[in-house]
């Protein structure tokens, strides 16, 4: 016995929004037409859909279980009488109580079918660009701006992007007879499927211009330069992308795509980064690890003076307060950890002088 629930991977007590999404998640998955398809497990989820997916066969099936059959009961009748050849032929009619959207499952399905990329929900929007930031490590902890020059397809400025002449009027386009949208049939191995896509001389407006434009030729958008400023905000890390909603490729009657900035850090000197800590060592001479001293510490923010502490060992770390990459209205520290350099070499007096120490224990 088939449990149309089991087959579908839904619980009982599911929504009809929930049926409805885990069948596209598997119709997608299984389509005969798709590599990796299986037909058999298509029509096995779709007849389970068929039933699940109509309010009136789904109560049927609750109350009658398997003895339910394409709307019909009755003692022993069995899943059998399944009429597979109406419901393949029954898409997107809702004479035959069944009815889904090609094109949205998983946002775009229909291309299988030959919607193309015109048929998704992202018929109308332009390209995305991605370019390379690279940022000295100054830059990367307190930000910069940045102009720069890209060659991309922009909107015409002669006709504002519609493609049409100065003061030319528009007129119904004869391909989709002003509908905006173009009805194609297909043969499948499941049946007859029938498709909508924008039509791509009008671009889905319906409408198209008398006389086009002549800077552009009526594609409403041309190839130029354009300067771009970047603002890059203190603290940004290397890998990280920074994203400029509509400052992509423009497309004609439709959204302009998004331009994605990555960025990369070159390394400073002396300088490392950890999170909001910024990191550097200092290394200091023996005598002013034990009697103590003052040294500068190279920060981003120019020379500190630090005062190291008689006795201090190597590799303890000193803190220089807010002095490490700007969060907000705060910022992080500066660590420096510290190095004790032993000398390689020693005159007569420093070895007389290091003898004596050795004699005081030290």
């Amino acid at each position: 016995m088939k449990d149309y629930y089991t087959i579908l991977g839904v619980e009982r007590s599911a929504t009809a929004d929930d049926i409805k999404k885990a069948f596209r998640k598997l119709a997608a998955k299984y389509h005969p037409d798709k590599k990796g398809g299986d037909e058999a497990k298509f029509k096995e989820i779709s007849e389970a859909y068929a039933v699940l997916g109509d309010q009136k066969k789904r109560s049927e099936y609750d109350a009658y279980g398997h003895s339910f059959s394409g709307g019909q009961h009755g003692a022993g009748a069995g899943f059998g009488g399944f009429d597979w050849s109406q419901f393949s032929q029954g898409f997107g009619n809702a004479g035959q109580g069944f009815e889904f959207d090609l094109g949205d499952i998983m946002g775009g399905f229909g291309d299988i079918f030959g919607g193309g990329a015109r048929g998704g929900r992202d018929s109308h929007r332009g390209r995305d660009i991605s370019i390379d930031a690279e940022l000295s490590f100054e830059e990367s902890v307190f930000g910069v701006t940045r102009k720069v020059l890209i060659t991309k397809n922009a909107t015409c400025t002669t006709c504002k992007g519609n493609g049409a002449a100065p003061g030319a009027d528009l007129e119904a386009c004869k391909h989709c007879n002003g509908n905006g949208k173009v009805r194609e049939t297909r043969q499948s191995v499941l049946g007859t499927f029938a498709t909508v896509r924008a039509c791509e001389y009008c671009d889905g407006v319906g409408k198209i211009p008398k006389e086009p434009c002549k800077t552009c030729r009526g594609a409403g958008v041309m190839r130029a330069e354009e300067e771009i400023e970047i603002k890059i905000p203190a603290g940004i890390e290397a890998g990280e992308m920074i994203r400029m909603t509509g400052r992509g490729e423009a497309v004609k009657n439709g959204k302009a795509g998004d331009l994605y900035i990555k960025i990369h850090v070159r390394k400073h000197a002396s300088i490392v980064r950890d999170g909001d800590t910024l990191r550097s060592t200092l290394t200091i001479k023996v005598s002013d690890a034990l009697l103590g001293a003052e040294y500068d510490v190279s920060t981003l923010d120019g020379a500190v003076k630090i005062t190291i502490p008689a006795g201090i060992q190597s590799g303890e770390v000193l803190r220089i307060k807010s002095k490490g990459v700007p969060r907000g209205s705060s910022r992080g520290d500066f660590m420096v950890r510290v190095t004790i350099a032993t000398p390689q070499k020693l005159s007569r007096n420093a070895k007389r002088l290091i003898e004596e120490l050795r004699t005081e224990g030290i």
